[in-house]
């Protein structure tokens, strides 16, 4: 895999901040702060940004920078983990497999918004073992031009199920959507997301991580419906100041793929903490 200028010169940055620039680790922001990290439906408010760079499609390159608030919601003895991801995309052709558009059209190439995603998670309060929610997530078509997003509303259900033992977490989410209106012209969607993850904690707010997105495409032909990737990476959480962040380097290889899709997926994740 080889990177070009435009793009190794900021992920050089990038890691300079993630290993240098910290005042304080994890310890220092209060013994849970991690755990509530690891944790998708934590009571823990926080603002990800999640640069992503794919690469290897027959196509070219792609670009992706997805804007990820979690706010979460007490209403007694429950919470409501409101979850959404806005996306702002560049991509040099019609990539397959690219996140958010499993049915690309034919273009040289575009630059904007890609479709929104709202997902919301019903999850107990208080915990005694296993961790789980459940709830409904929401697709919308709010992609600038049609190479960056699928032009179909759609919705279906969402689940997350994870365990915290003392060594870190491990778990998995799963949603599938199905498009219910939208562009007559553009193919349906019916889109299954599986993402099991590990975290392993090491000293000083350091942890490894393993964090796999696999989606399958129903409406996709024979052989191409699986995007399975392998790999892994790092992170830290820590304070800059008084703000807690937790930051994540990683880089996955797409072992199954549709023809034509990226071969190579690397994310930096930079998100602002915000403990009740």
């Amino acid at each position: 895999m080889v990177l070009n200028k435009d793009f190794t010169v900021p992920l050089l940055l990038l890691m300079f901040l993630l290993l240098d620039v910290s005042e304080g680790s994890a310890e220092d922001t209060g013994g849970d702060l991690r755990s509530a990290v690891q944790n998708p439906i934590s009571s823990l408010i926080s603002l990800p940004f999640k640069f992503s760079y794919d690469s290897g499609a027959s196509n070219g390159d792609g670009y992706t920078l997805n804007i990820q608030p979690v706010v979460p919601v007490s209403v007694g003895e429950w919470n409501i983990v409101n979850r959404l991801i806005a996306p702002l995309g560049h991509v040099d052709g019609p990539i397959n497999g690219l996140s958010g558009n499993p049915n690309p059209v034919p273009g040289d190439g575009a630059s904007g918004l890609g479709d929104f995603n709202y997902s919301a998670f019903l999850s107990p309060a208080k915990v005694d073992g296993l961790i789980w929610g459940a709830g409904a997530s929401l697709g919308l078509p709010t992609a600038s031009d049609k190479q960056l997003g699928t032009g179909k509303w759609s919705a279906g259900p969402t689940a997350i199920v994870l365990g915290q033992p003392k060594w870190g977490s491990a778990g998995f989410l799963v949603r599938q959507l199905w498009s219910f209106a939208g562009d007559d012209d553009r193919k349906n969607v019916s889109q299954l997301l599986i993402e099991p993850f590990i975290n392993y904690n090491l000293e000083n707010g350091w942890f490894l991580i393993t964090d796999m997105v696999m989606t399958v495409n129903w409406e996709a032909t024979s052989g191409n419906e699986w995007t399975v990737p392998i790999g892994g990476g790092a992170g830290r959480v820590f304070k800059i100041g008084n703000q807690p962040i937790n930051s994540r380097l990683e880089a996955y290889y797409n072992a199954v793929q549709p023809d034509g899709a990226p071969e190579w997926n690397i994310t930096f994740t930079w998100q602002f903490l915000f403990p009740k």
